[in-house]
């Protein structure tokens, strides 16, 4: 076991073992790190534009308090995701030429992580109402705890254990 955290030690002080200058390895993680928030992003603007049109539908008057709340609450997290997801894309513009990078990687990867944290919530929003609306009684309660586990523990606690091991 200590032999095996040593070397994930040494192969993440010479990035997984790349024979790479640490101006490579930042524009690699650059790279990597803006091709996942475009896909993300795509995601979210697609999730914020729909919940941006839910309020003109005619059921919607129709809703419960509970429901309107937990609506507004789901679309600022949503919206709040998209703006992190945007804001690196952003620096990047603002900065790209001004030798910046390790700062757009250092900020864009705490970004896309509270994007994620917002998504998250947003989420097990959407389903928590739509839950309600479709059965009600304890099934957006149900609906909501498990959906909260189940990203909780494969988005945050499985890549988490993995950085202790």
């Amino acid at each position: 076991m200590a032999t095996q955290t040593g070397n994930r030690q040494q192969e993440a002080g010479s990035a997984n073992g790349r024979d790479e200058r640490p101006t490579e390895r930042l524009d690699r993680n650059e790279t990597e790190l803006m091709t996942e928030l475009r896909v993300a992003g795509t995601g979210i603007q697609v999730l914020l534009a729909f919940l941006l049109v839910v309020p003109f539908n005619n059921r919607f008057s129709k809703l419960s308090s509970f429901d309107r709340y937990v609506y507004f609450v789901t679309l600022l997290c949503i919206a709040i995701a998209a703006v992190l997801l945007i804001a690196p894309m952003v620096h990047h513009r603002l900065l790209f030429r001004r030798g910046e990078k390790r700062y757009l990687v250092d900020v864009g990867n705490r970004s896309a992580i509270a994007a994620m944290a917002f998504l998250a919530v947003g989420l097990t929003g959407i389903l928590v109402l739509i839950s309600n609306f479709v059965f009600g009684g304890l099934t957006p309660v149900v609906v909501g705890v498990l959906a909260a586990l189940i990203v909780a523990y494969f988005w945050f606690g499985l890549p988490l254990r993995q950085r202790r091991d």
